[in-house]
Order: structure tokens, then C-alpha cells, then sequence
């Protein structure tokens, strides 16, 4: 794939999660003919702001480039992935257990193979999860567990709070995390956060350390991703406004655990976890 059809379909939303955005970024790094590769991985990371991950995986790639060439950056980076992936995917599966109703909103692909793990380990367990509007990528995460045999029920929005009623644990993915341990995800999650605390419902999220947004640690806030409108309404009456964000803080206070390759971990003791194995993430671009 071209660096130019990368970076569209990135804007697009044509290539979706962290992960998958993240490598494709980097692939079309390894591929771009700019003289100017600075150049190349700025444009990158302007198609989604809320994307520390991309932002994370090319800064170690443009540093592992240079001292051990593309190829091996793309490999590592891959294996980084793949390794934090079976970690999280058994730590998440232990979560599980028996009879239980999972609430999980949105669709991260990471919560997906916790639950592929727990149907491997032959767990018997169901999911409710939402449709997430505007563009319902919930239903992918209908899609996967059906294709899977895994019994899924999908809820519309509004309906979270009795997806959530007789659930034993809310499993999130995860788009960020700041230094301050607060979580960014899809729109909605927060306020399933509060209705899971108020049924004393334990929420863990899970995601990769490469989340974390090393930026926040000098002050700078986590830009949360505004959509356009006509995802929303295509044609909405003159003079009205239309909201379209696309993530949301989620306080650290609502979070049992963050499920990583790094362990369970409280939101703060993760955040210290992220800075003493990866401090080198911490390095401005050059």
C-alpha cells in the first residue's frame, strides 16, 4: 500500500484500532519515498490526534531505524505486539469466569481476544455490548463474538444500563492514557463507567503500555478527536449544532485495574510501570 492510500484511509477511518493504525503507519513509513521522513511521520500522526500509540510506535521506529534499519524496527515493533497481545489476552481471559455476563462498549480488538482466550480455555460466559453510534463499531465486536460461538447480546446506546445490570465485570479497550492515569476511549465510556459504579460493577481496561501518552508528562493535555458532522447527520437542519467527539476521559477512580503486558495494575501504579520499562518512549522525535 502506497504512504499516500495509508494515509488516507487512516483519516478514513478505513483502518481502524490502535494497533492496526499504528503498524500500517509505520509499514507506509518503510515504504514512503520522501527525502524527508520527519515530514512523512508528522503528516502520519496528524490523521488522528488521539492516537499516542501511533505516535509512540514511529518515534521508536525512526530511533530503531536508524541504528538497526527498517526492517528490524518493523520486526520488533511487530513482536512487541504480538507479546503484549498473548499477555493481555491470558491475563483478561483469568478475569473470566463461568456464568458470567461481560458489559464491554465500542470494539477493541484486544477485549475481543481476552474473550477468544476465554472461549479457548472452554469458559462458558456471555457479552452484552453496544452498537456505539455514530458509525457502530460496536457491532464488529457483535460480529467477531458470533462468528466465535461466543453468545453475545448487542444493546443500543441507551440501553447500557440494562446490558450492565446483571454483568460481573465492564472490559474496555483503550485509546490513551495520560500521566495523570486517565483513561481515553470511545464516547459513552465514562458515563458506563458510573452506572457500573453505581451496580458495583469492577471496570478494567484493557490495552498495551504503548498507549500512554509520554506528552502529558510535560503538561500538555490529550487532544480529544472532534468527527465531522455528517457522521453524525448528513444533512442537519441550518443553524444546528452537532457534537461529534470521539473519545472521552475516563477518571482513574472508576478503574479497577488496567490489564497490559505489564500485569493488572492500578491506574498510577501503571503509569510508573510504563516510565521504568520504556523510557527511551519518553525521547522527543528528532
Amino acid at each position: 500500500m502506497s504512504f499516500q492510500k495509508t494515509l488516507k484511509d487512516i483519516s478514513a477511518l478505513k483502518i481502524q484500532g490502535a494497533e492496526n493504525i499504528a503498524l500500517a503507519a509505520v509499514k507506509a513509513l518503510a515504504v514512503s519515498r520522501s527525502a524527508n521522513l520527519m515530514k512523512s511521520a508528522e503528516a502520519l500522526m496528524q490523521t488522528r490526534p488521539t492516537e499516542p500509540c501511533m505516535r509512540n510506535v514511529i518515534n521508536y521506529f525512526l530511533q530503531a531505524s536508524k541504528q538497526r534499519g527498517p526492517q528490524e524496527a518493523l520486526r520488533e515493533i511487530t513482536e512487541f505486539f504480538n507479546h503484549s497481545d498473548r499477555r493481555i489476552s491470558r491475563l483478561g481471559a483469568r478475569l473470566i469466569r463461568d456464568r458470567q455476563i461481560i458489559f464491554t462498549h465500542c470494539h477493541s480488538g484486544t477485549v475481543v481476544n481476552a474473550f477468544l482466550e476465554a472461549k479457548k480455555q472452554r469458559k462458558v460466559f456471555q457479552v452484552n455490548n453496544t452498537e456505539t453510534r455514530p458509525l457502530y463499531q460496536g457491532r464488529k465486536t457483535a460480529k467477531d463474538l458470533a462468528k466465535a460461538g461466543i453468545p453475545c447480546t448487542l444493546y443500543v446506546d441507551s440501553g447500557a444500563r440494562l446490558a450492565m445490570k446483571n454483568a460481573s465485570k465492564v472490559f474496555l479497550g483503550c485509546d490513551a492514557i495520560t500521566g495523570k492515569g486517565v483513561i481515553i476511549n470511545k464516547i459513552g465510556s465514562e458515563m458506563f463507567c458510573e452506572v457500573a459504579k453505581n451496580y458495583r460493577i469492577p471496570v478494567y481496561v484493557l490495552t498495551n503500555s504503548w498507549k500512554y501518552d509520554f506528552s502529558t508528562d510535560f503538561g500538555f493535555e490529550e487532544k480529544i478527536e472532534q468527527r465531522h458532522v455528517s457522521e453524525v447527520w448528513k444533512a442537519p437542519p441550518r443553524g444546528l449544532k452537532v457534537s461529534n467527539y470521539a473519545f472521552e476521559q475516563i477518571s482513574p477512580k472508576l478503574v479497577k485495574g488496567i490489564v497490559s503486558e505489564l500485569g493488572i495494575l492500578r491506574p498510577k501504579e501503571f503509569v510508573r510501570g510504563v516510565h521504568k520499562k520504556y523510557p527511551f518512549l519518553r525521547r522527543k522525535l528528532e
